[in-house]
C-alpha cells in the first residue's frame, strides 16, 4: 500500500491531506508537524485569537477526531531532521519513516531582529504560531506600553487589536512610509489615517538602534537617537521560507522550494506547496504568503500526486481586518503605473484600483466588498475597466462582466 507522507502541519499539509482523502487516495497518510496542536488557522492570531474573541479550539481547521477518522497520522511536536531522497526516508526523532511520494509544506518562520540590537531579550515577540500569541498576552492589557517594528500588514493589524485592548502602540517604519512593498500611497495614507485616528504613534523613515535592557527589554533607541520605554516589542519585518530541510535534501531552491507549474520539485516523488514554495507565473517566478494560497496549491499538489498533472494558475486574494474596517485585495499590483480611487457607498470606503496602461492588475477595496468581487472577477476574467467608469461611484461595474 502506497505511503504519503507530508512534512508541516500548517494550512498547506493540512489542506493537502484533507484533498487527498477528498480524491479518493486509499493509502497510508502521515502528516508531521513541528507543533504540538492540530493543524489550525494563523490570520486570526494577529486578530480575533489575540481579542480573545476566538477558543483555541476553533482556530482549529478541522477537529483531531477528523484525521482520525481518516485514517491520516499526525506526528506533532517533532521536527524532521533529514530527507534521504535515494532511499525516501524521512527522519523524525528516533523514527526512520518511508514514502513513496512526499510533499513539503513547511511554511515560513518570521524574521528575527539580531541579538546584537537586543533581538535576544525578553519580552520580544513575532506573530506566527499559536505559542508566540498566547506568551504575549498576557501584555494586552490598559496602559502597557508597546512597540512595533515593522509596518506591513502584521504589524497593522497587531496595533489595531493592542489599542481595543488599551495598549499605548508606537509603530516606527524603516521605509519612507508604511505598507510600502505590498500597496500604493493611497492605500498606505488610509490606514495611517486610521490608526491615528486610534491612538497609535506612527513613525516612518525611522530606523531601531537597539533595544534597551539586559534580560528583559524596556525600551528602544531608534536611529535619530530618541528613546522610549517599552513593555514589549512586536517584530514585523517579514518572514522567510523554510527550505532548510529541502535544501539539506538536496532540492533546488529559488525564492523557496523550486516548483514546476505542477507543484513538483526538484525531485520527482517530492512535491512543495504554501509559503515555502516558489511556482512560475506570468512569465516569472513567484511565492504568495497567502491562506487562499496555501489551500489552493496544496490541494492541486494533492491531486497532482495522484496522477492528474493539473497545472496551478493562482487566484489571488488576501484580507487583512484592522479596527471595523474589512480590506480585501484581488490580484497582484506589482507593476502597476496607475492607481484609480472610487469613493465608496459609506464614509469609510473607498477602493483603489491599481492599472499597468489598460490593463486591471490588483484592487485594494477597504470596507467595500462588492468592489472587491467585481474586482477580483475582472481580474480573473482577463477583463479591464475604464478609468472614467471607475471613478465614478453611480457607475454600474457589474455591467463591466458581461
Amino acid at each position: 500500500m502506497a505511503h504519503f507522507v507530508v512534512i508541516g502541519a500548517g494550512q498547506a499539509g493540512a489542506s493537502l491531506v484533507a484533498e487527498l482523502r477528498n480524491s479518493g487516495f486509499e493509502g497510508e497518510i502521515t502528516l508531521i508537524g513541528e507543533e504540538p496542536v492540530p493543524p489550525y488557522q494563523r490570520p486570526p492570531l494577529s486578530k480575533g485569537y489575540m481579542l480573545g474573541e476566538l477558543s483555541q479550539e476553533r482556530l482549529f481547521l478541522r477537529p483531531e477526531s477528523f484525521y482520525h477518522d481518516q485514517n491520516i497520522r499526525l506526528v506533532l511536536g517533532e521536527s524532521v531532521s533529514a530527507i534521504d531522497p535515494q532511499s525516501k526516508i524521512v527522519t523524525v526523532g528516533d523514527e526512520a519513516i518511508s514514502y513513496d511520494k512526499l510533499a513539503i509544506t513547511t511554511g515560513a518562520t518570521p524574521r528575527q531582529l539580531p541579538p546584537s540590537i537586543g533581538g535576544n531579550l525578553q519580552n520580544v515577540f513575532t506573530v506566527r504560531s499559536l505559542a508566540d500569541a498566547d506568551a504575549m498576552s498576557e501584555f494586552f492589557q490598559p496602559g502597557k506600553r508597546l512597540l512595533i517594528v515593522g509596518g506591513g500588514y502584521i504589524g497593522l493589524e497587531a496595533a489595531a487589536v493592542a489599542r481595543k485592548k488599551g495598549v499605548d502602540v508606537t509603530l516606527v517604519e524603516m521605509a519612507d512610509r508604511i505598507l510600502g512593498r505590498v500597496a500604493a500611497p493611497e492605500t498606505a495614507d488610509y490606514f495611517r489615517a486610521l490608526h491615528t485616528d486610534h491612538g497609535v504613534e506612527i513613525r516612518e523613515g525611522l530606523g531601531l538602534k537597539a533595544l534597551l535592557g539586559d534580560d528583559v527589554v524596556s525600551g528602544a533607541e531608534f536611529s535619530d537617537g530618541t528613546r522610549q520605554e517599552f513593555d514589549f516589542i512586536i517584530v514585523g519585518i517579514g518572514i522567510e521560507p523554510n527550505t532548510a530541510i529541502a535544501a539539506l535534501a538536496g532540492l533546488e531552491i529559488e525564492n523557496g522550494i523550486k516548483t514546476d507549474s505542477f507543484g513538483q520539485t526538484s525531485d520527482p516523488l517530492i512535491w512543495a506547496a504554501g509559503d515555502c514554495a516558489s511556482f512560475p507565473h506570468l512569465g516569472g517566478r513567484i511565492r504568495l504568503e497567502s491562506v487562499p494560497n496555501a489551500i489552493d496549491q496544496a490541494e492541486t499538489v494533492a491531486r497532482n500526486m495522484l496522477g492528474e498533472n493539473e497545472q496551478y494558475v493562482p487566484k489571488v486574494w488576501f484580507w487583512s481586518d484592522q479596527y471595523d474596517i474589512k480590506l480585501q485585495i484581488a490580484g497582484l499590483n506589482v507593476g502597476y503605473d496607475q492607481v484609480v480611487v472610487r469613493p465608496g457607498s459609506t464614509p469609510n470606503a473607498v477602493s483603489h484600483w491599481y492599472l499597468c496602461g489598460n490593463k486591471l492588475l490588483a484592487v485594494d477595496a477597504m470596507n467595500e466588498p462588492r468592489a472587491y468581487m467585481i474586482g477580483k472577477r475582472l481580474i480573473e476574467a482577463g477583463k479591464s475597466a475604464p478609468v472614467e467608469t471607475i471613478q465614478n461611484p453611480d457607475s454600474n461595474l457589474k455591467a463591466l462582466l458581461k
